[in-house]
């Protein structure tokens, strides 16, 4: 199986048995969330701005406006950035309040982006973007203009530092603990898809949307 490097960086330190460096792992956590959070240091000053983005292959793609200090400043030359992915999968209901806990998965990716300037590029990551929130959506819309694709800026970051956290299971009691009568497990979170609102100009003999293209929630 491919992994990614450790690194003095990406090694997890904090309980290292949940660590994970399999690419095939972090991959599938980027690829089912939708929200990251890109950090980064301006002037001594650290921000952590949340932001969508799409991974095609081996690189992942943030989008904002052109106008973006977000983008700009991570696209400068040498700005160390770093990105997060978390997928909370339940709360972990121990019989101490100091052993209560989440399970989640986690990817952590550091680098330095770069600012798409080629327009196929660029072209190719709004089709990601658009084709990440849902499958095929990108094809039965009408793309952007040369005006739309002026007004977005694209930060690429190469997925070549990373690394995946990730907790399971039930509650880790004190042994001493397991004789105490307090509801202990684990309260799994889902995310679901409801039922979709039509917008209300939206013309009338369009049908349906096709609830089977979420295919991540199924």
């Amino acid at each position: 199986m491919s992994t990614f490097p450790t690194t003095a960086r990406t090694t997890v330190r904090r309980l290292p048995k949940r660590g994970v460096y399999d690419k095939e792992t972090v991959y599938s956590i980027l690829d089912e969330g939708f929200i990251c959070h890109i950090g980064f240091v301006v002037d001594g000053q650290p921000f952590v701005i949340p932001t969508g983005y799409a991974r095609v292959g081996e690189t992942l793609y943030i989008h904002g406006s052109a106008a973006s200090r977000t983008i700009k400043t991570a696209a400068s030359d040498g700005v160390e950035i770093c990105v997060t992915v978390t997928l909370l999968d339940g709360l972990v209901l121990a019989r101490s309040a100091f052993h209560h806990s989440m399970n989640y998965r986690s990817v952590v990716v550091l680098g330095k982006g770069r600012l798409v300037t080629d327009e196929q590029e660029k072209w190719t990551a709004l089709r990601a973007f658009t084709n990440h929130i849902l499958p095929q959506r990108w094809e039965e819309t009408r793309p952007p203009t040369l005006q739309e694709l002026k007004a977005t800026s694209v930060l690429a970051l190469p997925i070549e530092e990373a690394s995946a956290k990730v907790r399971s299971g039930p509650p880790i009691d004190d042994e001493e603990d397991y004789a105490l009568s307090v509801w202990a497990g684990v309260v799994p979170i889902e995310t679901r898809i409801g039922t979709p609102i039509r917008d209300a100009r939206m013309l009338p003999e369009v049908p349906e949307i096709d609830l089977n293209r979420f295919t991540r929630f199924q």
